[in-house]
């Protein structure tokens, strides 16, 4: 496994106190809130009221921050899981090889002492002593007969003795060989045997991580859940304050949010560029539920185009540029970067921007996807020339 995985239970709940934290802007308390009356008395007074007016933008980019880190911190440990899940499947298959290759060791050993028994069998019942004292006896002059006899005899009991021998010589490899593939199928043993302790304990290490990142998402979700509830209070304030629509505040902010995404975007193109690193998704971070459909973020991909003024003829580059990335999997995990979903957003929260659900939610990442496409490239084959331009590559 590529990276140590947490090993004890505190860490469930060393994770949730972390995730307050994650990002370096820990959620707001309530008191931090501006109340109604503040609100009223603030409009009263102009520099009161954009003092006010910063304080809410201040608390709405905590609120996001605070849910991004959360979000990154979930992903990061369904990754984790994600690893730990596909090193448990390697170590089953391979303990299960290993303990198909010792039985069948075992069997052969088996064979090999029964057939080697036979041959001992045979050896006694021949009586390998009296051929040869026959033998001895006969060239003496023991038995009378005419010397044509006697010569006869002498060579049948030659081939007996040489059939006798052949047979002690293929009795004693065979016994060899039952002892030398005994030998083998107890060595397979104790490697069937230490493989399928590592392989449990993977399985420990697996349910620990499945353990801790349901904790994450939980964590993460009630970040999102506690950003919503907020928002739409802070924004109704906000639009009093400046006597517009909260509606137009939401619309102001989301724009300012997908901005400064798109300068996030870039920069981080311009680090991996510098650090000439990239590569696409080469591990999974499923979220509870979820579901991956690659062909359906196709096709919904397909109907967005229009509305960024791209043609069909673009479809080709952008299946292949996200087959490239993630194989259209929304679940699609780069455990060396961090970078996730069908677009492999880096970081992922990046996406958010597009959506709250950006984390199950396939639409809303093909949804980010096609607007970074639009900001940073112009088009899906722009993108994908782009890609196929740098090794190794990334857009």
């Amino acid at each position: 496994m590529s990276r140590r995985l947490w090993t004890s239970s505190v860490a469930v709940a060393a994770l949730i106190c972390a995730l307050t934290v994650a990002g370096g802007t820990a959620p707001a308390n309530a008191d931090n809130y501006p109340s109604w009356d503040d609100v009223q008395a603030a409009k009263a007074n102009t520099a009161a009221a954009q003092g006010e007016v910063d304080r809410i933008n201040g608390l709405l980019a905590s609120l996001q921050t605070a849910a991004n880190a959360a979000g990154d911190l979930a992903v990061k440990r369904l990754g984790e899981y994600g690893q730990a899940e596909a090193a448990l499947k390697d170590a089953t298959v391979k303990a299960q090889e290993i303990g198909q290759q010792a039985q069948a060791a075992a069997a052969r050993a088996d064979e090999l002492r029964a057939q080697s028994g036979k041959f001992a069998a045979q050896l006694t019942r021949s009586g390998t002593s009296d051929v040869s004292l026959r033998l001895f006896l006969g060239g003496a002059g023991g038995p009378r007969g005419s010397a044509a006899g006697a010569g006869g005899s002498q060579q049948s009991l030659l081939y007996q003795l040489g059939a006798v021998s052949k047979l002690a010589d293929q009795a004693s490899s065979l016994f060899a060989q039952a002892a030398a593939q005994k030998n083998v199928a107890a060595a397979l043993s104790d490697q069937a045997a230490a493989a399928q302790k590592v392989r449990d304990q993977l399985d420990k290490d697996a349910q620990k991580a499945l353990q801790v990142a349901n904790a994450a998402k939980a964590a993460a979700d009630a970040q999102l859940a506690d950003q919503k509830q907020h928002a739409t209070t802070l924004y109704a304030q906000l639009a009093a304050l400046q006597n517009t629509e909260a509606t137009v505040e939401q619309a102001y902010a989301a724009g300012v949010a997908a901005a400064q995404a798109a300068q996030a975007a870039a920069a981080a193109a311009a680090a991996q560029q510098a650090a000439n690193s990239g590569g696409s998704a080469d591990g999974f971070a499923p979220p509870p539920g979820m579901n991956v459909d690659p062909a359906a973020a196709q096709a919904y991909a397909s109907s967005r185009l229009a509305a960024f003024g791209w043609g069909q003829d673009q479809m080709g580059c952008l299946i292949s540029l996200w087959n490239h990335e993630s194989g259209w999997r929304a679940d699609a995990y780069n455990t060396s970067s961090g970078a996730y979903g069908i677009p492999q957003s880096l970081p992922a929260s990046k996406m958010a921007s597009a959506g709250p659900d950006w984390m199950t939610n396939q639409n809303t990442q093909v949804n980010w996807g096609l607007d970074y496409i639009n900001r940073s490239y112009g088009s899906p084959c722009a993108a994908w020339n782009f890609e196929m331009s740098h090794d190794p590559n990334w857009y």
